[in-house]
């Protein structure tokens, strides 16, 4: 496995794969992995030739308020991990390769209607980030395919909107949700917890099972679930930011008549904010 922090390096490297017929793949990063993130690259591994794994804290989709300097930047244990799980290359950018005339210079890419609510209205700004690095990793890599968690479902409709929209010829891939054997969905931001608040953790997980079990049973008064919900959230001793019951494609309210749904959680435990979900198929 090589690591490389340049784009010409990137490019140059992958231009050779390409000449040989390889097919590519891409699992973009901030780095911190844990199990989950080892999760994509093993899907991708099972897709592609290469997979390149991006890691890259990126300050666009940080908030004035959030922790972009204190986020954990730990890419000697990174390293160690992709290659295990055999991750072919590495590509750990600088801030000044990714926006060499800054953030306010730089080019923005904004994806509409899915973006907002949920996270886009608790972090505004947010998935702009997301989107404009994202499309910046398809056009440096040019992957055939590339793999996001599920985990970050509002994330990961804004991806799949953008590549549909700006028609790129990626595949996005979805993951499944790594979760902790009590169910908390594992996320670099757990290491945030102490040891209380992680015993409260999963809560959070308990509050969509309970909710999905009630859909199950062909509940329909959506705002009365939510409340209970966030009742519930905040009864073990977290502060709801939104639980919200959307319609899977759209991620708008939910209505009686959709079949697909989504639960949308984010709620904080101290300082951190923990987010999670379930889909739900109805009949």
């Amino acid at each position: 496995m090589r690591t490389v922090n340049s784009l010409k390096e990137l490019r140059t490297i992958l231009r050779g794969y390409r000449r040989e017929g390889k097919t590519i793949g891409l699992v973009p990063t901030m780095g911190n992995l844990h199990e989950g993130h080892i999760s994509l690259v093993r899907k991708a591994c099972e897709a592609a030739d290469v997979v390149v794994t991006s890691i890259f804290v990126n300050p666009m989709q940080f908030g004035a308020s959030e922790d972009l300097d204190s986020y954990p930047r730990t890419l000697e244990e990174d390293q160690r991990q992709l290659e295990a799980a055999g991750n072919t290359l590495v590509f750990a950018p600088s801030v000044e390769e990714i926006y060499p005339n800054g953030l306010v210079q730089q080019t923005k890419v904004v994806v509409p209607e899915v973006s907002d609510g949920h996270c886009g209205a608790s972090r505004p700004g947010h998935f702009e980030g997301v989107a404009t690095v994202v499309t910046m990793l398809f056009n440096m890599v040019q992957p055939d395919i590339a793999v996001f968690g599920e985990k970050d479902f509002q994330q990961l409709a804004v991806i799949r909107k953008l590549v549909r929209d700006l028609m790129m010829p990626v595949e996005v891939i979805g993951a499944p949700t790594i979760r902790e054997d009590d169910g908390l969905a594992k996320s670099s931001r757990n290491g945030y917890l102490s040891d209380a608040e992680r015993i409260i953790a999963p809560a959070v997980y308990q509050a969509l099972q309970e909710c999905a079990r009630k859909l199950d049973e062909g509940r329909t008064d959506f705002t009365a679930l939510e409340q209970e919900a966030n009742d519930a959230l905040t009864a073990a001793g977290l502060r709801p930011d939104y639980f919200n019951i959307v319609n899977s494609l759209t991620l708008k309210p939910a209505t009686p008549e959709d079949s697909e749904l989504t639960i949308l959680v984010a709620a904080f435990l101290g300082t951190t904010r923990l987010i999670d979900n379930q889909s739900i198929a109805r009949s």
